[in-house]
């Protein structure tokens, strides 16, 4: 049975998201404001945080970047009004693993946190597991990635999507694929967020060095390969 801390100051989204979890099985917590899902965040164990951006005391931003801090692995799903495609880009910033806009239906939540709970499940926990491809290398555990031998600071959405394309290299990922594995979500062909995560990722993993890993193949999608 999993633990999901809900953190909400709508007091009637909070009771619905609460008794659509207990009703499927989950226990739930709920934290009216930032500060205290904070402290029960870095308190307590808990499987998944649901968490608003515009929160009293904290905000759902800073919320998830200090729960990022101490627990880098816990699945955040944040669940808000702000649904731009730079909301989305801030959110997942901060360190978000998906990003649901509201109104909302409580199905389509459910699938992410199943989602979500099985790909925490599936994370290896013992030392060495490492993704390497041509000069690059990514530790699943550690969650560190250097090229040639110099370490690279990712967000955890970056990290994400480098995994993936380590893990399909030489192969043409289209934008809804990507959507699909990396949000575990659909492509909304209104929103540019996949490229403009492409683009975070190559400043950081191709810009100072002369081989390039991340290309685009265009009307289809991005490859990972060298030149």
């Amino acid at each position: 049975m999993a633990n999901i801390l809900i953190v909400e100051d709508e007091e009637r989204i909070a009771t619905l998201v609460k008794r659509g979890l207990e009703e499927h099985g989950y226990r739930a917590t709920v934290a009216y404001d930032g500060s205290l899902g904070k402290k029960l965040a870095l308190s307590q164990d808990f499987d998944l945080i649901i968490t608003d951006i515009i929160l009293p005391k904290m905000d759902g931003l800073d919320l998830c970047r200090e729960i990022r801090s101490f627990k880098p692995n816990i699945p955040i799903i944040m669940l808000t009004a702000l649904g731009t495609t730079d909301d989305k880009v801030e959110g997942f910033d901060a360190g978000a693993d998906d990003y649901l806009v509201k109104p909302f239906e409580f199905r389509e939540l459910h699938v992410r946190i199943r989602a979500l709970l099985k790909r925490n499940a599936t994370i290896p926990n013992g030392q060495g597991f490492l993704l390497a491809y041509a000069d690059i290398e990514y530790n699943l555990h550690t969650k560190i990635v250097r090229r040639q031998g110099k370490e690279i600071a990712l967000t955890p959405k970056e990290l994400k999507l480098l995994q993936y394309m380590m893990e399909n290299p030489e192969r043409v990922l289209s934008r809804s694929e990507i959507a699909e594995h990396v949000w575990e979500t659909t492509f909304d062909t209104g929103t540019n967020f996949i490229d403009v995560y492409i683009n975070y990722l190559r400043k950081k993993i191709d810009k100072d060095f002369d081989v390039k890993l991340i290309h685009t193949k265009s009307g289809l999608g991005f490859i990972f390969k060298q030149d």
